[in-house]
């Protein structure tokens, strides 16, 4: 039988607090307690920090926590009968995306997805790319997509490409570089950057922008995985930022912020689905990047360039 225990710590997790908890699970407080008392004393270690304010999960709870989940969900499906052999797509997939930057790559393929398999449900969350190798390797997520680089050298990952995103800089309207046709890098460096990610194809650029002229680059430039703030950050300074040439041919954007297009751009950024290579991808996993890759770089949609024939990256 699954330990109840699992529901309790995933309830308390979720309300931060073990009275609210209770109520949702329909036990009462102190047994609510004692249970997750009962269960950290079994394995060595506290799941929560606990203050007057309520429950919070400390770094190893947080892991357990993300495996519990996953654990109970899959008896929900398998009582259910979801994930039968007759239906492959009745099953649940786990998706990670790293950085968050980058979920605007799934919206149109998940969407065409679920109107061709009804069946199939999404469990979708982004993090660090460090913290998203530690869940897929885990099997925390089964699926993560985000830029072959930081990939390419864990061999325990099978990467399958999707597409190459084409970047360069942006500023608001009205800003001073704006009025340069070919900035250099020393003009770059004249402000300060905002990075969506600390991955290799931003942060080798932009940090050459501040080596190559004597400067330590750690105090220019700030690392900020929502773009929601990135754009709000450029839009009210002088800083300015990477931003994928899709995403720039919006009205609104183009209303609002200029292309910045250095002497030296920045390189083409391959976008991959990565899973893990001992297991490998199920079959719903395999229709999903095949509807990522073809919402990002067919359909009329161009979203990504295509990747030219690269064997290696296919891992």
């Amino acid at each position: 039988m699954l330990d109840t225990r699992l529901s309790y710590v995933v309830a308390v997790a979720r309300s931060g607090s073990f009275t609210a908890a209770a109520a949702t699970v329909g036990i009462t407080q102190s047994a609510v307690t004692r249970s997750v008392a009962d269960l950290e004393k079994q394995l060595g270690y506290q799941l929560f920090h606990r203050s007057a304010k309520g429950a919070l999960l400390t770094e190893k709870g947080r892991d357990f926590v993300e495996r519990a989940e996953r654990v109970l969900d899959e008896t929900r499906d398998l009582l259910r009968g979801v994930g039968r052999p007759d239906d492959p797509y009745a099953v649940t997939v786990r998706i990670g995306v790293c950085p968050s930057s980058l979920e605007w790559l799934l919206v149109d393929g998940l969407a065409d997805f679920h109107r061709k398999f009804p069946v199939t449900r999404f469990d979708v969350t982004s993090a660090s790319f460090e913290r998203m190798i530690q869940q897929l390797l885990s099997g925390n997520v089964e699926l993560a997509i985000g830029f072959d680089a930081d990939f390419v050298d864990w061999a325990e990952i099978r990467r399958m490409p999707i597409g190459v995103m084409e970047s360069t800089f942006f500023a608001r309207k009205g800003h001073p570089i704006l009025q340069i046709a070919r900035p250099s890098h020393a003009d770059l460096a004249q402000y300060e950057i905002v990075s969506p990610s600390i991955s290799r194809p931003y942060m080798a650029t932009t940090r050459s922008i501040f080596e190559r002229q004597g400067m330590d680059w750690r105090r220019h430039v700030h690392i900020i995985d929502s773009f929601p703030v990135v754009r709000r950050m450029v839009e009210t300074s002088d800083a300015i930022a990477p931003v994928s040439r899709s995403y720039a041919r919006n009205p609104s954007f183009r209303n609002r912020f200029g292309l910045i297009e250095p002497l030296e751009p920045y390189p083409g950024a391959v976008i991959c689905a990565a899973v893990r290579a001992r297991i490998g991808p199920s079959q719903a996993v395999r229709g999903l990047v095949t509807a990522l890759r073809t919402s990002l770089i067919g359909s009329g949609r161009r979203y990504l360039s295509p990747l030219a024939d690269d064997p290696h990256l296919a891992g």
